[in-house]
Protein backbone atom coordinates (compact mmCIF):
# COMPACT_ATOMS: atom_id res chain seq x y z
CA UNK A 1 0.00 0.00 0.00
CA UNK A 2 2.53 2.75 0.95
CA UNK A 3 4.23 2.72 -2.32
CA UNK A 4 0.89 3.02 -4.09
CA UNK A 5 0.31 5.80 -1.79
CA UNK A 6 3.37 7.59 -2.42
CA UNK A 7 2.17 7.67 -5.80
CA UNK A 8 -0.56 9.24 -5.44
CA UNK A 9 0.51 11.77 -3.37
CA UNK A 10 2.60 12.63 -5.87
CA UNK A 11 0.25 12.35 -8.63
CA UNK A 12 -2.45 14.70 -6.98
CA UNK A 13 0.56 17.23 -5.51
CA UNK A 14 1.25 17.48 -9.53
CA UNK A 15 -2.47 17.90 -10.91
CA UNK A 16 -2.88 20.72 -8.13
CA UNK A 17 -0.11 22.40 -8.29
CA UNK A 18 -1.06 21.97 -12.05
CA UNK A 19 -3.96 23.74 -12.03
CA UNK A 20 -3.47 26.43 -9.29
CA UNK A 21 -0.40 27.57 -11.36
CA UNK A 22 -2.75 28.24 -14.26
CA UNK A 23 -4.53 31.09 -12.11
CA UNK A 24 -3.31 34.41 -11.87
CA UNK A 25 -0.62 35.16 -9.61
CA UNK A 26 -0.98 36.91 -6.58
CA UNK A 27 -1.64 35.97 -2.18
CA UNK A 28 -4.73 34.17 -3.39
CA UNK A 29 -3.08 31.26 -5.45
CA UNK A 30 -0.21 31.45 -3.42
CA UNK A 31 -2.36 30.80 -0.29
CA UNK A 32 -4.36 28.43 -2.19
CA UNK A 33 -1.04 26.63 -3.07
CA UNK A 34 0.07 26.70 0.41
CA UNK A 35 -3.12 25.21 1.34
CA UNK A 36 -2.69 22.22 -0.44
CA UNK A 37 0.45 21.24 0.62
CA UNK A 38 1.44 17.86 1.93
CA UNK A 39 -1.00 15.90 4.38
CA UNK A 40 -1.78 12.42 4.22
CA UNK A 41 -3.80 12.28 0.81
CA UNK A 42 -5.99 9.14 2.49
CA UNK A 43 -9.37 10.53 0.50
CA UNK A 44 -7.11 10.73 -2.87
CA UNK A 45 -5.98 7.16 -2.36
CA UNK A 46 -9.47 6.14 -1.97
CA UNK A 47 -10.64 7.39 -4.86
CA UNK A 48 -8.13 5.69 -6.80
CA UNK A 49 -8.03 2.74 -5.38
CA UNK A 50 -11.71 2.94 -5.58
CA UNK A 51 -11.56 3.52 -9.29
CA UNK A 52 -8.85 0.91 -9.63
CA UNK A 53 -11.41 -1.56 -8.35
CA UNK A 54 -14.45 -0.75 -10.72
CA UNK A 55 -11.86 -0.81 -13.75
CA UNK A 56 -11.25 2.98 -14.15
CA UNK A 57 -7.76 3.81 -15.16
CA UNK A 58 -5.76 6.01 -13.13
CA UNK A 59 -5.93 9.07 -15.36
CA UNK A 60 -9.50 9.01 -15.22
CA UNK A 61 -9.74 9.43 -11.73
CA UNK A 62 -6.97 11.76 -11.15
CA UNK A 63 -9.26 14.94 -11.71
CA UNK A 64 -11.36 13.50 -8.86
CA UNK A 65 -8.47 12.15 -6.20
CA UNK A 66 -7.31 16.21 -6.89
CA UNK A 67 -10.95 17.58 -6.23
CA UNK A 68 -11.38 16.03 -3.26
CA UNK A 69 -8.16 17.17 -1.89
CA UNK A 70 -9.03 20.51 -2.86
CA UNK A 71 -12.40 20.28 -1.11
CA UNK A 72 -10.52 18.71 2.13
CA UNK A 73 -8.14 21.40 2.27
CA UNK A 74 -10.81 24.08 1.80
CA UNK A 75 -12.21 22.88 4.48
CA UNK A 76 -9.05 22.99 6.29
CA UNK A 77 -8.29 26.68 5.77
CA UNK A 78 -11.77 27.69 7.19
CA UNK A 79 -11.53 25.29 10.44
CA UNK A 80 -8.36 27.08 11.47
CA UNK A 81 -9.59 30.29 11.24
CA UNK A 82 -10.81 32.19 14.65
CA UNK A 83 -14.43 31.66 14.19
CA UNK A 84 -14.02 28.03 14.00
CA UNK A 85 -11.43 26.33 16.00
CA UNK A 86 -8.93 29.45 16.21
CA UNK A 87 -5.84 27.26 15.37
CA UNK A 88 -2.39 28.62 14.14
CA UNK A 89 -0.90 24.87 13.58
CA UNK A 90 -1.37 22.83 10.15
CA UNK A 91 0.51 20.15 8.57
CA UNK A 92 3.58 21.26 11.19
CA UNK A 93 3.12 24.95 9.46
CA UNK A 94 1.55 28.33 10.37
CA UNK A 95 -2.08 28.02 9.04
CA UNK A 96 -3.21 29.91 5.79
CA UNK A 97 -4.78 32.88 8.02
CA UNK A 98 -1.62 33.36 10.20
CA UNK A 99 1.00 33.16 7.24
CA UNK A 100 -1.54 35.93 5.80
CA UNK A 101 -4.52 37.39 7.11
CA UNK A 102 -8.26 35.82 7.93
CA UNK A 103 -9.52 37.76 4.71
CA UNK A 104 -7.00 35.79 2.45
CA UNK A 105 -8.00 32.67 4.10
CA UNK A 106 -11.49 32.85 3.37
CA UNK A 107 -11.32 33.77 -0.33
CA UNK A 108 -8.54 31.06 -0.27
CA UNK A 109 -11.10 28.85 0.96
CA UNK A 110 -13.86 29.47 -1.17
CA UNK A 111 -11.79 29.59 -4.24
CA UNK A 112 -10.32 25.83 -3.40
CA UNK A 113 -13.93 25.10 -2.92
CA UNK A 114 -14.43 25.91 -6.69
CA UNK A 115 -11.88 24.71 -8.09
CA UNK A 116 -12.69 21.25 -6.71
CA UNK A 117 -15.82 20.99 -8.62
CA UNK A 118 -14.11 22.62 -11.77
CA UNK A 119 -11.86 19.71 -11.80
CA UNK A 120 -14.70 16.95 -11.44
CA UNK A 121 -15.86 18.63 -15.07
CA UNK A 122 -12.73 17.50 -16.97
CA UNK A 123 -13.20 15.37 -19.60
CA UNK A 124 -10.35 13.01 -18.84
CA UNK A 125 -13.03 11.13 -16.44
CA UNK A 126 -15.44 10.22 -19.24
CA UNK A 127 -19.06 10.44 -20.26
CA UNK A 128 -20.65 13.61 -19.16
CA UNK A 129 -23.14 11.74 -17.11
CA UNK A 130 -19.87 10.23 -14.91
CA UNK A 131 -19.06 13.60 -14.57
CA UNK A 132 -22.31 14.92 -13.25
CA UNK A 133 -23.03 11.77 -10.28
CA UNK A 134 -19.55 13.15 -9.34
CA UNK A 135 -20.84 16.63 -9.03
CA UNK A 136 -23.85 15.80 -6.98
CA UNK A 137 -22.13 13.53 -5.17
CA UNK A 138 -19.30 16.28 -3.85
CA UNK A 139 -21.74 18.62 -3.23
CA UNK A 140 -24.20 16.38 -0.88
CA UNK A 141 -21.32 15.54 0.32
CA UNK A 142 -19.48 18.63 1.28
CA UNK A 143 -22.52 20.69 2.05
CA UNK A 144 -25.67 21.36 4.22
CA UNK A 145 -26.25 17.82 4.06
CA UNK A 146 -22.45 16.50 4.85
CA UNK A 147 -19.21 17.92 5.94
CA UNK A 148 -20.51 21.59 6.57
CA UNK A 149 -23.79 20.09 8.42
CA UNK A 150 -21.59 18.36 10.71
CA UNK A 151 -19.37 21.40 11.63
CA UNK A 152 -23.04 23.10 12.31
CA UNK A 153 -23.25 20.49 14.96
CA UNK A 154 -19.83 20.62 16.07
CA UNK A 155 -20.16 24.59 16.88
CA UNK A 156 -23.40 23.86 18.21
CA UNK A 157 -22.18 21.75 20.64
CA UNK A 158 -19.38 24.19 22.35
CA UNK A 159 -22.24 25.93 23.42
CA UNK A 160 -24.66 23.02 24.65
CA UNK A 161 -25.63 23.16 27.98
CA UNK A 162 -24.49 19.10 28.00
CA UNK A 163 -22.06 17.29 25.92
CA UNK A 164 -22.72 14.95 23.47
CA UNK A 165 -24.01 11.37 24.25
CA UNK A 166 -21.99 8.66 21.65
CA UNK A 167 -24.93 8.62 19.05
CA UNK A 168 -24.91 12.34 19.01
CA UNK A 169 -21.01 12.39 18.15
CA UNK A 170 -21.23 9.81 16.25
CA UNK A 171 -23.87 11.51 13.90
CA UNK A 172 -21.78 14.73 14.06
CA UNK A 173 -18.56 12.75 12.58
CA UNK A 174 -20.57 11.14 10.27
CA UNK A 175 -21.11 14.61 8.85
CA UNK A 176 -17.68 16.46 9.62
CA UNK A 177 -15.19 13.67 9.04
CA UNK A 178 -17.63 10.32 7.20
CA UNK A 179 -19.22 12.50 4.13
CA UNK A 180 -16.03 13.33 2.61
CA UNK A 181 -14.58 10.22 3.19
CA UNK A 182 -17.81 8.09 1.50
CA UNK A 183 -17.66 10.40 -1.61
CA UNK A 184 -13.98 9.58 -1.98
CA UNK A 185 -14.33 5.53 -1.08
CA UNK A 186 -17.41 5.30 -3.68
CA UNK A 187 -15.97 7.62 -6.47
CA UNK A 188 -14.63 5.06 -8.42
CA UNK A 189 -18.30 3.13 -8.69
CA UNK A 190 -19.75 6.30 -9.69
CA UNK A 191 -17.50 7.37 -12.31
CA UNK A 192 -17.95 3.15 -13.74
CA UNK A 193 -22.00 3.12 -13.02
CA UNK A 194 -21.76 0.19 -10.47
CA UNK A 195 -23.09 0.26 -7.35
CA UNK A 196 -21.47 1.83 -5.28
CA UNK A 197 -23.04 -0.04 -1.59
CA UNK A 198 -19.86 -2.39 -0.78
CA UNK A 199 -17.85 0.80 -1.09
CA UNK A 200 -20.65 3.19 0.82
CA UNK A 201 -20.55 0.50 3.74
CA UNK A 202 -16.92 0.18 3.58
CA UNK A 203 -16.46 3.99 4.14
CA UNK A 204 -19.07 4.01 7.04
CA UNK A 205 -17.03 2.04 9.16
CA UNK A 206 -13.99 3.50 8.05
CA UNK A 207 -14.67 6.86 8.73
CA UNK A 208 -15.94 6.61 12.16
CA UNK A 209 -12.56 4.75 12.33
CA UNK A 210 -10.62 7.76 11.20
CA UNK A 211 -11.93 9.80 13.89
CA UNK A 212 -11.73 7.86 16.51
CA UNK A 213 -8.49 7.47 15.78
CA UNK A 214 -8.19 11.17 15.66
CA UNK A 215 -9.91 11.82 19.11
CA UNK A 216 -7.19 8.98 20.03
CA UNK A 217 -4.17 10.86 18.77
CA UNK A 218 -5.60 14.25 20.74
CA UNK A 219 -4.69 12.28 23.78
CA UNK A 220 -2.18 10.27 22.91
CA UNK A 221 -0.43 11.84 19.87
CA UNK A 222 2.49 14.85 19.84
CA UNK A 223 2.35 18.41 18.36
CA UNK A 224 6.04 17.04 16.64
CA UNK A 225 3.99 13.73 14.94
CA UNK A 226 0.77 15.46 13.99
CA UNK A 227 1.72 18.64 12.85
CA UNK A 228 -0.96 20.17 14.60
CA UNK A 229 -1.88 20.99 18.26
CA UNK A 230 -3.12 18.30 20.74
CA UNK A 231 -4.92 18.25 24.00
CA UNK A 232 -7.64 20.68 22.52
CA UNK A 233 -10.70 18.84 23.06
CA UNK A 234 -10.27 17.83 26.24
CA UNK A 235 -8.87 21.25 27.48
CA UNK A 236 -12.03 22.55 26.22
CA UNK A 237 -14.43 20.14 27.48
CA UNK A 238 -15.41 18.18 24.34
CA UNK A 239 -17.17 14.77 24.05
CA UNK A 240 -14.94 12.93 21.95
CA UNK A 241 -14.46 8.95 21.61
CA UNK A 242 -12.42 8.83 23.88
CA UNK A 243 -13.88 11.05 26.64
CA UNK A 244 -17.16 8.74 26.29
CA UNK A 245 -15.70 5.25 25.96
CA UNK A 246 -12.13 5.46 27.44
CA UNK A 247 -8.73 5.58 25.85
CA UNK A 248 -9.13 1.11 25.79
CA UNK A 249 -13.00 1.29 25.24
CA UNK A 250 -11.94 4.12 21.82
CA UNK A 251 -9.02 1.96 20.34
CA UNK A 252 -11.50 -1.43 20.98
CA UNK A 253 -14.18 0.30 18.75
CA UNK A 254 -11.55 1.54 15.77
CA UNK A 255 -10.52 -2.13 15.90
CA UNK A 256 -13.88 -3.42 15.62
CA UNK A 257 -14.69 -0.65 12.86
CA UNK A 258 -11.91 -2.01 10.82
CA UNK A 259 -12.94 -5.39 10.79
CA UNK A 260 -16.25 -4.15 9.48
CA UNK A 261 -14.88 -2.26 6.75
CA UNK A 262 -12.59 -5.52 5.60
CA UNK A 263 -16.35 -7.35 5.84
CA UNK A 264 -17.97 -5.13 3.49
CA UNK A 265 -14.61 -5.51 0.98
CA UNK A 266 -15.48 -9.18 1.04
CA UNK A 267 -16.56 -9.37 -2.71
CA UNK A 268 -13.69 -7.69 -4.00
CA UNK A 269 -11.03 -10.49 -3.02
CA UNK A 270 -7.55 -10.16 -3.09
CA UNK A 271 -7.91 -6.98 -5.67
CA UNK A 272 -9.35 -4.83 -2.47
CA UNK A 273 -5.84 -5.69 -0.39
CA UNK A 274 -4.54 -2.03 -0.45
CA UNK A 275 -8.26 -0.91 0.94
CA UNK A 276 -8.10 -3.63 3.71
CA UNK A 277 -4.34 -1.87 4.62
CA UNK A 278 -5.89 1.60 4.39
CA UNK A 279 -7.98 0.34 7.16
CA UNK A 280 -5.55 -0.70 9.31
CA UNK A 281 -3.32 2.09 8.66
CA UNK A 282 -5.91 4.61 10.25
CA UNK A 283 -5.67 3.51 13.19
CA UNK A 284 -2.37 2.67 13.40
CA UNK A 285 -1.39 5.99 12.48
CA UNK A 286 0.46 8.47 14.44
CA UNK A 287 0.04 12.04 12.50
Amino acid sequence: MQDRLARVRAEVQAELDRVIGALPDGNLAQAMSYGVQGGKRLRAFLVMESARLHGVEDAAALPAAAAVEALHAYSLVHDDLPAMDDDDLRRGQPTVHVRWSEATAILAGDALQTLAFELLTEDRIGAPEARLRLVAALADASGARGMVWGQALDIAAETAGTPLDLDAITRLQGGKTGALIRFAATAGPLIAGDDPAAMDRYADALGLAFQIADDILDVTGSEAATGKRVGKDAGAGKATFVSLLGLPGAQAEARRLVGVADAALRDYGAAAGNLRALSRFVIERDT
